[in-house]
């Protein structure tokens, strides 16, 4: 190569890296100078409220990015992969970015990936800083669950009270215009106490019930004698049993102890009773066991009825529900008793089964929690064995 050449392609390329060096200092110094807009940072000890806060806290940025948390947020499902997973929480915290206000709403969120897990979160956004905003949420789902139930409760008492109440009214026209029949008004009459008297057992089931719900424990529980409870419920349903021929057998176990209420364990075991007979045809055999398995008193009734479809089971201790309603009405009933069962028991401290098949009858379980050992017994022939137990409880189910 020409050397004159080489010497002016040389001088040429210096002078183009020394240009690139220049402008690359230049614009180093300047961007040290005067650094392009950046996000403000969170004001200081925000985590630390954060923290404390019983609330679900959660702060998001400009661009809607989770910059901070709490873990009830994650366990929730409102925050996954530090993102809003709701676009309802994000439009909320868009609209507070965007003019300064404090906003609230209820809504209704998915809980998970799984769209039928829901929750009602109470919902509070607000600005933290120029670009940040604050979102705290609280669960109402329970509230909102006991409301419902409330208004339920209200519309199915309205519905049932309407009934007797309606009843009485149209009897008391007819006595007025059979007045001059002396066998009319009697008949009418007799119509009256009936239905008085549903009446009066409806109201006194909501008022026992009402005051189970407000009373979740017992205060001051007794010691109670679970056999006596059971007899004195027997004893309660005997005249209606006997009027229909069903055969009451009683086998109870002596010194079953549990501590609580004797009056409510006494109502409980009366409303199983009373539904076994009820549900029972004429002539049959209810059987009443109380026995000790472990730390827990099982009180068990029998009946040789209908038995209760599979469907129905997990629903008859809901309040007023009735798997035959016809039936159910025409024996009295409210479809309340069940419910004070499973009230009591939980109450309690235990719990209320039931094992039924169709046209094999059904047995109710009440386990309580047992109050002391039972004690040695030194006279095997006084002491009812559990093979008499069941002995008793076959004779009232052969089938089983």
């Amino acid at each position: 190569m020409d050397p004159t050449l080489a010497a002016t392609l040389g001088g040429a390329v210096g002078l183009v890296i020394g240009a690139v060096a220049v402008v690359a200092s230049r614009w180093s110094e300047r961007s040290g100078e005067e650094p392009g807009p950046t996000e403000p940072p969170l004001p200081r000890g925000v985590g630390d409220v954060l923290s404390v806060l019983r609330s679900i806290a959660v702060v998001v940025d400009a661009t809607d990015a989770v910059v901070n948390t709490s873990a009830s947020a994650v366990s929730y499902g409102l925050v996954r992969h530090g993102e809003l997973v709701h676009h309802e929480l994000r439009h909320l915290a868009r609209q507070v970015r965007r003019d300064g206000k404090i906003r609230e709403a209820e809504l209704d969120l998915t809980r998970g990936p799984h769209a039928e897990a829901s929750v009602v979160m109470r919902v509070r956004v607000a600005p933290l800083a120029v670009s940040h905003v604050l979102i705290l949420a609280e669960d109402h789902t329970q509230a909102r669950r006991v409301e419902e139930v409330r208004r339920d409760f209200v519309a199915n008492v309205s519905h049932e009270l309407k009934t007797p109440v309606g009843g009485i009214s149209l009897l008391a026209e007819a006595v007025l215009d059979a007045k001059g029949d002396p066998e009319a008004v009697e008949r009418f009459a007799q119509r009256i106490l009936v239905e008085s008297t549903r009446l009066t057992r409806l109201v006194q089931e909501i008022v026992d019930l009402s005051r189970l719900q407000v009373a979740d424990t017992l205060h001051e529980p007794d010691l109670v004698d679970v056999g006596a409870v059971v007899t004195e419920a027997v004893d309660r349903v005997r005249v209606a049993a006997e009027a229909r021929t069903i055969d009451l057998t009683l086998v109870a176990e002596d010194g079953l102890r549990v501590f609580g209420d004797r009056d409510l364990l006494t109502t409980a075991v009366t409303n199983l009773v009373t539904n076994a007979v009820s549900y029972s045809e004429d002539g049959t055999r209810v059987g009443i066991g109380a026995r000790r398995a472990r730390d827990a008193v099982h009180v068990t009734v029998t009946d040789q009825g209908e038995g209760i479809p599979a469907a129905e089971q997990e629903r008859i201790f809901e309040r007023f529900y009735r798997v035959d309603a016809a039936r159910s009405r025409a024996t009295g009933g409210t479809g309340l008793g069940l419910a004070i069962v499973k009230h009591i028991a939980n109450n309690h401290g235990g719990e209320v089964s039931v094992w039924s098949q169709e046209g094999r009858g059904s047995t109710f379980t009440m386990t309580l929690p047992a109050a002391a050992v039972r004690p040695r017994v030194t006279d095997d022939a006084d002491q009812p064995s559990a093979a008499s137990e069941e002995r008793a409880l076959h004779d009232a189910h052969p089938d089983r």
